[in-house]
C-alpha cells in the first residue's frame, strides 16, 4: 500500500467538458422566474426515489455485483431507468465501480476520500481520465449488443425523461421535476462515495475505510450500509440486519414477488457472524489508512524540510558570493590608490 495519496497530472479537472454538468446543477435556479407548484415537487420526489432505485438496484448491485438474476427484457429495462439519472451508461458505471472494489482506498482507487473529500465526490468524474468504459472489466454484460448501444447512447435516457416532464408540465416541471431530482441524485449517490468513507461505525473488519450510516442508508435507499457491502458485496441486501432499513432490497423482494427478478443473494449466518470488530478483530481497513496518512504527512515535513535548508542554502551562498563580490571591489579600490613616498 502506497503511503501517499497523490493525484495525477492526467486527473486535473477540465471544466470546459463540465460546463453542461454545471448548467444542470443551475437549472433549478431558473425555478424563480417559472414558480413552483406541488405537481413540481411531488414529480421531483418521484423521480427522486425512482431513479435512486434504478441506479442502486440496478446498475450497482445487478451490473456491477450481479447479487440477483434478471430477465434479457428486465435487464435492459433496469439498465434504461439507471441511464435516466445522467450517470452515464450502465458498462462505464459498474466497470468502474469493480475497479473502486478491486483497489478501495489504495493509490490505484479512481476515488478514495484519502485523496481528499472533493475528489471523492465528484472531482474524479470531472477530468479526463474516467472517460472510456473499461469492457475488459464488464465482459459479462458487454456482449449484450442493447447494453453496448445504451452505454454509447447514455444521453437519449435522460434527455427523453426531461422532454417528457416539459410535455407533462412545463417549464416548472422541468426545472424542478427533472433538473432537481437530477442534481439530488447525483449527490445521494456521490455521497456513498465520499461520506461513507468518513463518517459512521464499523461493523466488520475489512481493507479498507468503509462505514454504516442509517441517515445515508435512508437518502440512498440502502446503500448507506457502507461497511456492510464492502465486507460481503455480492449480496442482494446490503442492510444486513431486520433494523437496517434498505429500501431498494425491499424493492427486489416486491419484483421477485412477481417473478421479475430471481435468486436474491444475501449472506449466509456464518459470514454474519465472523470478523466483528466488536470481537476483537484487528481493524486493518482503519489501520492502513491512519498509518498510510501519518505517512504522507512526514513525507511533506520532510519537503517542507528539505525546502527551508535548500532556501538557507541559497541564502548563504548569495551572502559568500555578495561578499567576495564586495571583496573584489574594495581590493580594486585599494589597488588604484597612490601610495605616499
Amino acid at each position: 500500500m502506497s503511503h501517499a495519496f497523490e493525484r495525477a497530472q492526467d486527473e486535473r479537472v477540465n471544466w470546459v467538458k463540465n460546463i453542461p454538468f454545471l448548467l444542470v446543477h443551475a437549472a433549478p435556479l431558473l425555478a424563480f422566474y417559472t414558480g413552483v407548484r406541488p405537481f413540481d415537487i411531488a414529480l421531483c420526489a418521484g423521480l427522486y426515489v425512482l431513479r435512486m432505485f434504478f441506479i442502486t438496484a440496478g446498475y450497482h448491485r445487478y451490473f456491477s455485483h450481479r447479487a440477483y438474476k434478471l430477465g434479457r427484457f428486465m435487464q435492459f429495462l433496469m439498465a434504461f431507468g439507471g441511464a435516466t439519472a445522467a450517470q452515464k451508461g450502465p458498462l462505464w458505471w459498474a466497470a468502474h465501480h469493480r475497479h473502486h472494489h478491486k483497489y478501495s482506498d489504495t493509490n490505484e482507487d479512481i476515488h478514495s476520500p484519502l485523496k481528499g473529500f472533493w475528489w471523492s465526490h465528484v472531482g474524479w468524474i470531472m477530468c479526463n481520465k474516467y472517460n472510456q468504459t473499461d469492457l475488459d472489466a464488464i465482459k459479462d454484460f458487454a456482449k449484450y449488443p442493447e447494453l453496448r448501444w445504451l452505454n454509447k447512447y447514455h444521453l437519449v435516457p435522460p434527455i427523453a425523461l426531461g422532454v417528457a416532464c416539459f410535455l407533462a408540465g412545463g417549464w416548472s416541471a422541468l426545472f424542478i421535476g427533472f433538473f432537481l431530482s437530477t442534481v439530488l441524485v447525483y449527490h445521494g449517490t456521490f455521497f456513498i462515495n465520499s461520506l461513507t468513507h468518513l463518517f459512521g461505525r464499523r461493523r466488520y473488519v475489512t481493507t479498507d475505510t468503509s462505514r454504516n450510516s442509517l441517515i445515508l442508508a435512508l437518502v440512498t435507499l440502502g446503500e448507506g450500509w457502507h461497511n456492510n457491502h464492502h465486507y460481503y458485496q455480492s449480496t442482494a441486501n446490503q442492510g444486513f440486519f431486520w433494523w437496517e432499513i434498505d429500501l431498494s432490497y425491499y424493492g427486489l423482494r416486491l419484483l421477485s414477488l412477481f417473478g421479475l427478478a430471481h435468486d436474491l443473494r444475501k449472506p449466509p449466518q456464518h459470514v454474519l457472524d465472523a470478523n466483528r470488530i466488536r470481537d476483537g478483530y484487528a481493524d486493518i481497513g482503519m489501520f492502513e489508512a491512519k498509518l498510510a496518512k501519518a505517512a504522507a504527512q512526514l513525507q511533506d515535513a520532510r519537503h517542507r524540510t528539505s525546502a527551508y535548508y535548500e532556501q538557507r542554502k541559497r541564502a548563504v551562498d548569495e551572502l559568500v558570493e555578495s561578499t567576495r563580490e564586495a571583496a573584489l571591489r574594495i581590493a580594486k579600490m585599494t589597488a588604484k590608490t597612490p601610495v605616499d613616498p
